[in-house]
């Protein structure tokens, strides 16, 4: 990014900061209207990039990417919705990922969280200032494409499609079914923040990784894949089978 503050982001030290103030905004409770459009913006770490050293782009094993076909829509006029409930897992069955949910923040300083890629590189992240999977609002959740070791959580995003299904368990028992609308890519110079990451009227669900070029000189990719769903159904976990 052109901004200054991107600067602190490098390839072998991952610290994502806010873009503008270098600062996520706080966490309040309960929380207000205008603290739930904060909570959302401060998921612009991705504008920024989950940078990583790019073992996989330069081992010749390149991410897929998003296709134009798949564009699709960033809204939904769905209306379903499911109580606060902390997500404890996603699967994505067509791209063959289940990971627990790690819940992240900020850093002291201001930064936000993100999965760490010593430990942590294959399991994803909600962003816990986000609504959760299934309320009305956007939930977000990120994880890294590669890693020191090579691919990681979200290689496989770009290849998702309109029509793909997201399964989010959550800590009620409840797993919560979203759609894919769409899937994009983004330069970060060119990142729409506003689209991605406002108040919405319907249940969206956000996934959110890093794209396109690796940039060496600066240790971070130049663009973030985004992949729009919504919520769709929901049902119960089954119960354990008797003895």
């Amino acid at each position: 990014m052109a901004h200054a503050g991107w600067r602190r982001i490098a390839g072998f030290r991952v610290v994502v900061s806010w873009p503008e103030s270098r600062y996520a905004p706080p966490p309040t409770a309960p929380r207000s209207l205008r603290a739930r459009l904060a909570g959302v913006a401060g998921v612009l770490l991705i504008m920024g990039g989950v940078a990583t050293v790019g073992v996989a782009i330069s081992a010749q094993v390149h991410a897929p990417q998003p296709v134009k076909s798949a564009a699709g829509a960033i809204g939904s006029p769905a209306r379903l919705s499911l109580p606060r409930s902390l997500p404890v897992s996603v699967d994505i069955p067509a791209i063959g990922v289940t990971s627990r949910l790690l819940h992240l923040g900020v850093n002291s300083d201001g930064s936000i969280q993100v999965p760490s890629l010593v430990t942590s590189a294959a399991e994803a992240a909600w962003y816990k200032y986000s609504a959760t999977p299934g309320q009305i609002g956007a939930s977000v959740i990120e994880g890294h494409v590669d890693s020191y070791q090579g691919p990681a959580v979200f290689f496989r995003l770009g290849a998702l499609r309109p029509g793909n299904t997201i399964d989010v368990r959550l800590a009620d028992g409840v797993t919560a079914i979203f759609k894919v609308t769409g899937v994009r890519e983004y330069p970060k110079s060119h990142f729409p923040a506003k689209a991605i990451y406002q108040a919405t009227g319907y249940a969206a669900l956000r996934l959110i990784t890093c794209g396109g070029a690796f940039d060496y000189a600066t240790g971070h990719y130049l663009s973030s894949t985004v992949v729009f769903a919504s919520l769709i159904s929901s049902r119960p976990d089954r119960p354990p089978a008797a003895a």
